[in-house]
């Protein structure tokens, strides 16, 4: 005859937060800030590869931390949503919020119901035009929405990442100065960062659809001297 342990419900939800916690705590981490004319995403990632920052639409892009390939598949199925509503209705109905929300459930779901909740920690930036502002959208391992005003930071480390990264007011500075910030936030004192270190894309409108880049080495090292 079988025996059936009971576990509390609480206990449940403690110990699925702790997993998932422990599993994104082992990424390394990612700011993500609204400077002057645009979003920069900022990673410490040497992979040449392993992406941890994307492109999901012509003004929206994913940023992840924690299991790599639990994290590039929500990718692939938020191109998948953003690709489908598009084509359903129009570019301009692609909403980052839209597409928090559907990661949010997603993440909602596998927490509670799921055999084991996903480790990751995923960010959706949306550049903003005449019809929707600038957005960062974070979005936990559990399905919480955070609406971040200014930054936002993702990873084991957040809360003395964001320390360090903490402006001072509200004022919006240029690419570099907030390049160089996001460097320092993510190295701290007792180390240095380089451009090979780093996993540097923009949001920026140069007057094309698409608006993401994925700035090169030689462009990092530029904007950090």
């Amino acid at each position: 005859m079988s025996n059936y342990f009971y576990v509390s419900p609480e206990q449940l939800i403690k110990d699925r937060a702790e997993f998932a916690q422990k599993g994104i705590a082992r990424g390394k981490s990612i700011v993500a800030a609204i400077y002057d004319s645009g979003v920069v995403l900022v990673a410490e990632n040497p992979s040449a590869s392993l992406n941890k920052i994307s492109e999901i639409y012509d003004r929206i892009a994913f940023a992840g931390v924690g299991r790599y390939n639990e994290f590039d598949r929500l990718r692939e199925a938020g191109i998948r949503w953003a690709d489908t509503t598009g084509f359903t209705y129009a570019r301009d109905d692609v909403d980052a919020r839209a597409l928090a929300n559907y990661y949010a459930q997603h993440l909602g779901d596998m927490f509670t119901e799921g055999q084991k909740p996903l480790e990751v920690e995923i960010l959706v930036a949306q550049l903003g035009n005449t019809i929707r502002p600038t957005k960062l959208y974070r979005v936990a391992y559990e399905g919480t929405i955070s609406d971040e005003p200014h930054f936002a930071v993702l990873g084991g480390e957040a809360e003395a990442i964001r320390e360090r990264f903490a402006q001072s007011d509200d004022s919006r500075e240029p690419l570099d100065a907030t390049l160089q910030r996001a460097a320092r936030a993510l190295a701290g004192s007792e180390r240095g960062l380089t451009a090979s270190d780093l996993e540097v894309c923009v949001l920026e409108d140069r007057g094309k659809r698409r608006t993401f880049e994925r700035l090169s080495d030689a462009r990092v090292n530029e904007l950090l001297e």
